[in-house]
């Protein structure tokens, strides 16, 4: 839509908001099929417009659930206006703050922050069955083993494939390793909460001190692991392992988890696998595939986690093998009226 238009929309939907004059202008968000837009009415005044594509099911569900999560004490954006004909909704603005803007600040505030948005996951993964059970039909499918092992695929096509050049027959070896499946068997018979399944820096604003959720359409049942994987071998930001001990600590107590810490850090080990493997899968698609290239600058971060995550599994030795030997200088420059045999 073009933007005259959607102010159009605006006045029409929220005339209290919108009766004096109003600006619009383009909010850049990652790897999105959505588009969001900032509308204001006055220096104090905004709100943010989200024009989804109607042909993604998942996005249709983004207000139930937005309005779910609040009904629950999870901080999320507020919800003013939904037409689900267009494809448009009218939503709190939180501002530009995400956790990831605080990657280079002090531990001391970088913890606080960290904390905040690990309460508000707690909240999530505490929620029992017959509190999210309304939302079944309105959620993706939830992990199983085919989910994680899609995931596997994924990276050893859009990462090893896209990104590093390995030839077919060897990502096929690679990816038929028995302790992949076996890993994805593990996880798939653990008993599944109500996951984010997207819980990284970029996902959290944060909004006088405290965090909030966004990009949750995703949710479904899985494990608590996936989301704090998502977190504390975040790509995006780095954090050092006793960092990331701190953390995991706080949430265990906050969920009075202490007693399952083994188990749970090795069930969040190999969520870590499966998470970082699908990040290099997404980056290798978005920023090769659809030509996002910029996504690829956060492929050596990953690789080193993911180098380290599966250090002394021995049943992945020989995916461990071909991880070191991979070159960390992508090149992340644009390519224009470039073309490649392993780009669409």
């Amino acid at each position: 839509m073009k933007t005259d238009l959607l102010l159009r929309q605006t006045r029409l939907r929220l005339p209290a908001f919108s009766s004096g004059r109003i600006e619009i202008s383009a909010i850049e968000k990652g790897g999105s099929d959505r588009r969001f837009y900032r509308v204001r009415c006055s220096t104090d005044q905004s709100l943010v417009l989200v024009k989804y594509n109607l042909e993604r099911e998942e996005n249709r569900h983004y207000v139930h659930i937005a309005q779910f999560l609040s009904a629950h004490g999870i901080r999320v954006p507020k919800i003013y206006f939904h037409d689900p004909n267009e494809g448009l909704i009218w939503i709190e603005d939180l501002g530009n703050a995400d956790l990831f803007n605080f990657r280079d600040d002090e531990w001391l505030i970088r913890r606080a922050l960290y904390q905040s948005a690990l309460d508000e996951i707690a909240k999530l993964h505490d929620l029992p069955e017959i509190d999210w059970s309304e939302l079944q039909g309105e959620m993706p499918p939830e992990f199983n083993a085919a989910l994680y092992q899609w995931e596997q695929n994924y990276f050893f096509e859009n990462c090893l494939g896209r990104i590093f050049h390995f030839d077919e027959p060897t990502r096929n070896k690679l990816a038929s390793l028995a302790g992949l499946r076996s890993i994805a068997d593990e996880l798939a018979s653990q008993p599944r909460i109500l996951v984010h399944r997207d819980f990284q820096s970029q996902n959290i604003i944060v909004r006088n001190g405290q965090a909030h959720l966004i990009d949750f359409q995703g949710m479904r049942p899985g494990l608590a692991e996936y989301d704090l994987a998502s977190l504390l071998f975040d790509p995006y930001v780095h954090l050092g392992s006793a960092e990331r001990d701190e953390l995991l600590l706080y949430y265990l107590d906050r969920r009075d988890l202490r007693r399952n810490e083994i188990e749970i850090r090795e069930r969040l080990r190999f969520c870590a696998m499966q998470r970082l493997m699908q990040a290099l899968g997404a980056y290798g698609f978005l920023g090769l595939a659809k030509g996002n290239r910029s996504f690829l600058r956060y492929v050596p971060a990953a690789i080193t986690s993911l180098r380290q995550v599966i250090a002394d599994l021995p049943e992945l030795n020989a995916l461990g093998a071909a991880l070191a030997y991979l070159p960390l200088n992508v090149d992340v420059g644009p390519r224009a009226g470039s073309s490649s045999k392993n780009r669409p």
